[in-house]
């Protein structure tokens, strides 16, 4: 017999080799985070009332101080107001129907800005367009509850200016002046749009909310935010004032009771664009209706 240890029993005889790293364990897995907990978390009162002073001023808010200094400067004109002169949709290129037709659609563009801060603003918060009902879950509703909203509001606001007009405490309102062209009805008909769009967001589903949110009495809410839409509309003439304070008073008891903004954007809309269009057609050939 030889005393040769076999290779085998050799190696397991030696020490063992350290132990390598070993596979890095895996986290353990954890749920994606909600929107609610990706928000932010509310602000202080005062900062919420900052942001909706900021929201304003650039947007409709700006547009009511111009709007007063304009209707201070047709009272102290040598005219009186009847014999004054405001257009609502204007060319911007004189002569010039391409180069109108691009800056009619940079400039309604630019308009909707206001509203894309506030959906962003909404998204911080947590919340998506559809929580002050800017979303499409009801179309046929939302139709048939603007277009009678059209129907009364529409009609007792024409009958109002006309009224004011020949009362001699509105100014003759020119609903447009465009070049008679091939874009001039699809132009009247998106500045309409973003009438609607732009004034019922922010007055409506944006400012009711966030003062809902800061605690203000509804009623008191819907007033202030009526009385910012007449003022906006004071250039026209105080007519124009007190009808569009009363289209907002009936739109922000509606938003109450309904908490969806479609309705007051369809039915804004669908004024607008009658407005618009009917006064390119029927100015001139209508007696009723103040000629530029």
């Amino acid at each position: 017999m030889t005393d040769e240890t076999p290779v085998s029993s050799a190696v397991s005889a030696g020490p063992e080799p350290p132990a390598g790293p070993g596979p890095i364990p895996s986290p353990p897995d954890r749920p994606a985070p909600s929107a609610a907990a990706t928000a932010l978390s509310p602000p202080p009162a005062w900062l919420q009332r900052w942001e909706i002073v900021a929201v304003l001023a650039v947007s409709l808010g700006a547009s009511a101080l111009y709007a007063l200094l304009s209707f201070i400067g047709s009272l102290t004109a040598k005219q009186a107001l009847s014999k004054q002169t405001t257009i609502l949709n204007g060319s911007l290129a004189p002569g010039r129907p391409l180069l109108d037709l691009f800056m009619q659609l940079l400039n309604i563009t630019l308009s909707l800005a206001p509203v894309f801060l506030v959906f962003y603003l909404l998204a911080r918060s947590g919340e998506r367009p559809s929580s002050i009902g800017v979303d499409a879950r009801e179309p046929g509703r939302d139709l048939a509850r603007g277009t009678a909203l059209a129907a009364v509001i529409g009609g007792t606001g024409l009958g109002l200016y006309l009224i004011a007009y020949h009362a001699g405490v509105e100014l003759n309102v020119v609903a447009e002046s465009l070049p008679d062209i091939w874009w001039r009805i699809p132009v009247l008909l998106l500045s309409a749009a973003q009438n609607a769009i732009s004034e019922e967001v922010i007055m409506i589903g944006y400012l009711l909310s966030r003062l809902d949110r800061l605690g203000m009495r509804p009623s008191r809410a819907i007033v202030l935010s009526a009385v910012i839409r007449g003022s906006y509309h004071l250039y026209q003439g105080v007519g124009a004032f007190f009808g569009n304070a009363v289209m907002g008073l009936i739109f922000g008891f509606f938003f109450r009771r309904w908490r969806r903004v479609m309705p007051m954007i369809i039915a804004h809309f669908l004024i607008d664009a009658v407005t618009f269009v009917g006064y390119a057609l029927l100015v001139g050939h209508v007696s009723w209706l103040p000629r530029p």
